[in-house]
C-alpha cells in the first residue's frame, strides 16, 4: 500500500509541474529552463557522487543515454506545451503508456497482448479527437506526442537495463548527461542568465528537486515494491492530475468532443497498462544479451 501511495504522490506532483512549467518557459527560455531544471536536480543526488564507480562503464554509458532521452523527451514536450493546453498535454503525454510495448516490439521483439492492441486503438482514437479541437496548437499536440515517443524508447531502455545498477547513482548520471546536453544547447543559443522571479524560481525547485531527481528515485523504489496492477492504476493518473490542476489553476476549457477523446485515451491507457507491464517484465526478465 505505501507503493501505491507514492506512486499515486508522485504522479500528483508530475501533474501539477505542467502548469508551472507552462508559465514559467513564458518569462525565461525553453533550454536554459530545462538546464538549470537538470542541474538543481543532479546537486539534489550529489551526495550519491561515490556510488557511480559501482556502474561500470556499461553503467555509465546506459545511464548517460537514459538521460539523453530524458532531456530530448523534456525539450519536445515542454516546446509543446507551450503552444497548446495544459489538459492535452498531460493526456497526450499519457500516450506513452500506449507506445512503449510498440518500442518494445520494434526494439527486443516483445510480445504484444490482445488487450495493449485494443488500448492503443483506444488511445489513438482519443487522440484524434483531442487534437486539432481545441483552443491549442496541432503543432503542440505533435510535438508533445513526439515527447511522449522518445519517453517510452526511455523506459524500455530502463526496464531492460536499469534494475542491474544501483538506483541513485543511475538516476545521478541520468540528470547529469540530460543537464550538460541542454546546458551547451543553452549556451549556444546565449539563454544562460540569472533567473528572476518566483513563478521561474518555484518552476525549477519543484520540478528539479521533487519532479526530477526525488520523483524519479521515489518511481524507482515503488515500482520494486508495488504490483503491475498498482503501477499501472498510479500511472493512468497523471493524465488526470495533470487535467484537474489545468482546470483549476490554469483555466483549461475543452469542449465535448475533445473531452470524449480524453476518455478514449484514458480508457486505451487503462486497458494497455496492465499486458503492457507484463510484456516489459518480460523483457526484463530475459537473459543478458552476449
Amino acid at each position: 500500500m505505501r507503493a501505491l501511495v507514492v506512486l499515486v504522490v508522485v504522479t500528483a506532483i508530475w501533474g501539477v509541474t505542467f502548469v508551472q512549467v507552462k508559465d514559467a518557459v513564458a518569462l525565461y527560455p525553453l533550454f536554459a529552463f530545462l538546464a538549470l531544471r537538470f542541474a538543481i536536480a543532479s546537486c539534489t543526488l550529489a551526495p550519491g557522487l561515490r556510488r557511480v564507480r559501482t556502474l561500470g562503464a556499461g553503467g555509465v554509458g546506459a545511464a548517460a543515454l537514459a538521460g539523453s532521452l530524458v532531456g530530448a523527451g523534456y525539450v519536445l514536450q515542454t516546446a509543446g506545451l507551450q503552444r497548446t493546453s495544459v489538459s492535452s498535454t498531460g493526456f497526450i503525454t499519457g500516450m506513452y503508456v500506449v507506445l512503449t510495448p510498440l518500442i518494445a516490439l520494434a526494439l527486443f521483439r516483445a510480445r504484444i497482448g490482445v488487450l495493449t492492441w485494443a488500448g492503443i486503438g483506444l488511445a489513438t482514437a482519443g487522440l484524434a479527437l483531442l487534437s486539432g479541437v481545441h483552443a491549442g496548437s496541432v503543432v503542440g499536440d505533435v510535438l508533445v506526442l513526439a515527447g511522449a515517443a522518445v519517453y517510452s524508447l526511455q523506459i524500455v531502455l530502463m526496464e531492460r537495463y536499469a534494475p542491474r545498477y544501483d538506483a541513485i547513482a543511475f538516476t545521478l548520471v541520468e540528470m547529469l548527461a540530460a543537464f550538460g546536453g541542454l546546458a551547451v544547447v543553452a549556451a549556444a543559443l546565449g539563454d544562460l542568465r540569472m533567473p528572476h522571479g518566483w513563478t521561474v524560481w518555484g518552476a525549477l525547485v519543484v520540478t528539479g528537486v521533487f519532479a526530477s531527481a526525488l520523483g524519479y528515485l521515489a518511481q524507482t523504489w515503488a515500482q520494486r515494491r508495488a504490483t503491475a496492477t498498482q503501477t499501472a492504476l498510479a500511472f493512468t493518473l497523471e493524465p488526470v492530475w495533470t487535467a484537474f490542476f489545468g482546470f483549476t489553476l490554469a483555466g483549461d476549457r475543452l469542449g465535448a468532443v475533445a473531452w470524449l477523446g480524453c476518455v478514449l485515451i484514458m480508457a486505451g491507457i487503462g486497458i494497455a497498462e496492465p499486458s503492457a507491464a507484463g510484456a516489459l517484465a518480460r523483457l526484463v526478465r530475459r537473459p543478458r544479451p552476449a
